[in-house]
């Protein structure tokens, strides 16, 4: 089967990335041809197929006369239809599977798809469909889904990229774009969400999307487990940002003596490092074996966002890696965690409750500690291992195709 992987980064940005390139990888390993589509960039891996990827800057770290200047291409992208139009004529894949295409690429893609007779499938990494500001938080970081009812001026009122009323204002054109326009529930065939909260959340939303669905959680390949000697800190893996619950993290293990090592970038990062306690230790950001030996080595992995956190990569390394985790009970972390059994939940934006979680954790007997890291690995590696994804993605890949044709 020859398949079109669609996302905007061909670098690891983020867990989406991640996912778009053990996906790729993983159908390479087993025999598919796997054809890339993505934005140039100067951080991007060597690619056979870059010469098809669209110039477009990285808008969240251009000008505003910039912004204003990409503002139409933003919504629709005319120069990523044509480049895409001449992969397809180039390659004939059987199938495209789109990760993330919005803010660059754009909904300017499905048309094109379309034309041609390719089937497609997205896989749901956010809630960018039914949110401007896809975290389903407003310009203060509190949750937030007054635009359920297509109310999408809402982001600009409430300034919900970040408090940026520029970037707020593109944000919600373009859900109005996809709301009146060209419509992705319309052009998309099936859904992959990677949990049942945000596949119910959408449905909230709107209920063509109970028919179009199904929940395939995120995978992760099968990570050597040497064993090591855990250490004594809990780790935090990812975005410094508000959104994230850093601060209230931050704020539980003051006065205390647990050591928190952070590791990861953001906005936050520079104030935080310098109002924290001596016991919190920011490390930057870590990735490959150096990652994953910080996460073996961790008593726990915490978790504490105070967004709708989807199917987070950082729950799913941590469990396969024999790292149990002490998440927020929020979005599609409680899918992921059962109090008590391989990890440990809290009320998200609640220090105390943390606080007290991380004590209740942290004291625990050693039986009992290694009964919990038993427990998550096993349910890590039931339910993300990578032989089982690939099964259920080539089926869903053969029905979608076979429909589609019918």
């Amino acid at each position: 089967m020859k398949v079109l992987q669609i996302n905007k980064y061909f670098y690891r940005k983020g867990g989406a990335d991640t996912v778009f390139f053990n996906t790729m990888r993983m159908l390479e390993e087993r025999g598919h041809e796997v054809v890339p589509f993505a934005l140039r960039n100067e951080k991007n891996l060597r690619s056979d197929y870059e010469q098809y990827f669209v110039p477009y800057p990285e808008l969240g770290e251009s000008s505003l006369g910039e912004k204003v200047r990409r503002a139409p291409s933003f919504v629709y992208n005319r120069r990523a239809a044509a480049m895409l139009e001449k992969l397809l004529k180039a390659e004939r894949p059987d199938i495209a599977h789109v990760h993330l295409m919005f803010n660059s690429l754009s909904v300017s893609i499905l048309p094109v798809l379309r034309k041609y007779g390719i089937p497609v499938v997205m896989t749901v990494h956010d809630y960018r469909l039914i949110c401007p500001a896809y975290l389903f938080t407003d310009g203060n970081g509190r949750i937030c889904e007054r635009c359920k009812t297509g109310n999408y001026y809402n982001c600009i009122l409430r300034r919900c990229s970040k408090g940026r009323l520029f970037n707020s204002l593109m944000l919600a054109s373009d859900s109005y774009f996809r709301r009146y326009i060209i419509k992705p529930i319309d052009y998309v065939d099936r859904f992959i969400f990677v949990s049942r909260f945000a596949m119910e959340k959408h449905i909230e939303f709107s209920a063509k999307y109970a028919g179009k669905s199904e929940v395939l959680p995120n995978f992760t390949p099968l990570l050597p487990c040497a064993a090591v000697a855990k250490g004594d800190y809990c780790l935090y893996i990812g975005r410094i940002s508000e959104e994230k619950g850093i601060p209230t993290l931050v704020e539980a293990v003051k006065g205390s003596g647990i050591q928190l090592r952070v590791a990861g970038t953001g906005p936050l990062l520079e104030s935080l490092r310098r109002q924290s306690p001596p016991n919190v230790e920011f490390t930057g950001h870590k990735s490959g074996d150096e990652l994953y030996d910080y996460i073996r080595r961790a008593r726990f992995v915490v978790v504490p966002s105070e967004c709708y956190e989807n199917n987070p990569m950082s729950v799913i390394e941590a469990m396969t890696l024999g790292t149990p985790v002490i998440g927020s009970r929020i979005g599609g972390i409680p899918e992921l965690i059962e109090d008590g059994l391989n990890g440990y939940l809290f009320e998200p934006g609640s220090p105390r409750d943390l606080r007290l979680t991380l004590d209740k954790a942290l004291s625990m007997p050693a039986d009992k500690y290694d009964t919990l890291r038993r427990e998550a690995q096993t349910f890590a590696r039931a339910n993300f291992g990578e032989e089982a994804y690939y099964r259920k993605l080539i089926t869903l890949y053969n029905n979608t195709i076979l429909n589609y044709n019918e």
